[in-house]
């Protein structure tokens, strides 16, 4: 599961960098559609919106089973 995090500060860099569209302006910072990421499976070798954010504000977290 990919989430963006407080240290978000809206640069606008992941959003079209997401090839799902995923990626949103939530109410403060980006957010992440959970119904739409693939987590770039298909698409890149790792998740781009993790790979480009400057500040590491992308979490990949393990799904709960």
């Amino acid at each position: 599961m990919i989430v963006i995090n407080d240290g978000c500060i809206n640069c606008d860099v992941c959003e079209p960098e997401c090839p799902t569209e995923a990626i949103s302006m939530g109410d403060s910072i980006y957010e992440v559609n959970q119904d739409k990421c693939v987590e770039c499976e298909g698409y890149y070798d790792t998740p781009n919106c993790y790979a480009v954010c400057p500040v590491e504000a992308v979490d990949i977290l393990q799904d709960k089973e």
